[in-house]
């Protein structure tokens, strides 16, 4: 597999913007280490162009003929390789150099059909859809892995995604242009598309994890047999005999929540003071002292697991180094030419996209709350990826809610490579 052309820029104008794009995409399409005629393109546009999406679409698939499928959605803030674009008006695309026959792009009104044997899927949703979560894990089902990977769309004005494909329409669009608003779309893969995924989490926790003993819908009762409020205000060191310290605290605390022990998956801690992937962060939304219960965003039940947390950027800087570097050893191959071992001992700032990494592009889905700002820095989140993983080509987008495997996720990053042979 060939690199993927990729480009990004920002630009009052759209139209300027989308000429600064095409103009990288041409360039690196004529390189021989390049897919010259890729068939699906992916396009993260910031909320600044979302008004403009449906011309902005049109204008790429006209500019691009060869591209007959696209995918892509909002964000507040959009990445490429080693640069975020937040609160300015940017775009991001990426070709991917992918056969026809090894995915199928689907939305709400071109879903995904019998005829397409799904192994993973790039998904992009809409978070004010109704049921969400119940419909991300009703797509995992469909697929052969139960991977998913992706984010929620995140806009200060019009949501919106993109999905077209089949030379202009996929059947069932009718006369739709591709821009569509709620529910789920994105990108199948079959099983020939080689894929590394991992999750990065955002959040330490600051207390023993705990068994819901006792729930009420979103409330949480008890936890190892004691009311939830005591042991939050415990573990926390405050009190409410002094309310104002102690909301203060409260509300810069989370819930790491994982599923019982006797449920699918793995550990809730991958390595001391840091969650693995299987735990999900939510919000703490409000405190029942009638119940002396802990209402969180998401509902909970008995045997569930519980550990209150807060976003810690040193945490999250080393959680992100790790998955980076899993990846590069996972597909380091075990011998190459010299030619290759020259290009790949480059520095950083002189060294470019190559063949021998075995990655052909990746897409990276961060929390709106993370970014550049969080680790110290405009860009600084893109920087430590490109240092880690390596040069790449690298598209993706800052979402309200992160989706790997079945679940819906906060505060976490999800990178994914397309990987070659070794």
């Amino acid at each position: 597999m060939k690199l993927f052309p990729y480009g990004h820029a920002t630009h009052p104008q759209w139209r300027m913007a989308a000429g600064l794009v095409l103009a990288q995409l041409r360039a690196q399409m004529a390189l021989p280490d390049y897919a010259s005629a890729p068939g699906l393109g992916l396009l993260y546009i910031t909320d600044h162009y979302a008004s403009a999406a449906q011309d902005i679409l049109d204008h790429l698939s006209a500019e691009l003929p060869e591209v007959t499928d696209w995918s892509g959605t909002v964000g507040v803030g959009i990445a490429a390789n080693n640069v975020e674009y937040f609160d300015e008006p940017a775009l991001a695309v990426m070709l991917c150099g992918v056969p026809a026959h090894d995915y199928r792009v689907f939305s709400g009104v071109a879903p995904l059909g019998m005829g397409f044997e799904a192994h993973t899927a790039l998904v992009h949703a809409d978070a004010n859809t109704p049921d969400v979560t119940e419909l991300i894990a009703e797509m995992a089902g469909r697929t052969d892995t139960g991977y998913l990977f992706g984010g929620l769309a995140s806009s200060r004005s019009d949501v919106v995604q993109f999905a077209i494909g089949g030379n202009g329409n996929i059947k069932g669009h009718g006369a739709a242009g591709g821009v569509f608003q709620g529910g789920l779309s994105g990108v199948a893969f079959s099983q020939d598309v080689a894929l590394v995924s991992r999750v990065t989490q955002g959040c330490q926790p600051v207390a023993p994890e705990r068994t819901v003993t006792r729930a009420e819908g979103n409330v949480v009762i008890e936890l190892d047999h004691e009311p939830a409020l005591q042991v939050l205000l415990r573990d926390l060191g405050v009190s409410l005999d002094e309310p104002r310290s102690a909301l203060e605290r409260v509300r810069a605390t989370l819930a790491g929540l994982r599923a019982a022990p006797n449920a699918a998956g793995g550990d809730a801690v991958r390595r001391p003071g840091s969650f693995g992937p299987d735990v999900r962060v939510r919000h703490i939304i409000g405190l029942d002292p009638a119940r002396q219960g802990v209402a969180i965003a998401e509902p909970v039940e008995p045997g569930m697991r519980l550990a209150f947390c807060q976003r810690n950027p040193v945490a999250a800087r080393a959680d992100l180094v790790r998955v980076c570097a899993e990846i590069r050893e996972e597909l380091e191959p075990e011998e190459m030419a010299i030619e290759a071992a020259v290009a790949l001992a480059a520095n950083v700032a002189a060294s470019a996209p190559h063949p021998a990494r075995r990655m052909a592009g990746a897409i990276y889905v961060s929390c709106a709350g993370r970014g550049g700002p969080h680790f110290g820095g405009p860009s600084a989140e893109m920087q430590i990826v490109r240092h880690a993983l390596g040069d790449v080509p690298l598209v993706g987008f800052f979402a309200g809610g992160e989706i790997a495997r079945h679940h819906l996720y906060g505060y976490t990053g999800v990178l994914t490579v397309f990987t070659g042979p070794s």
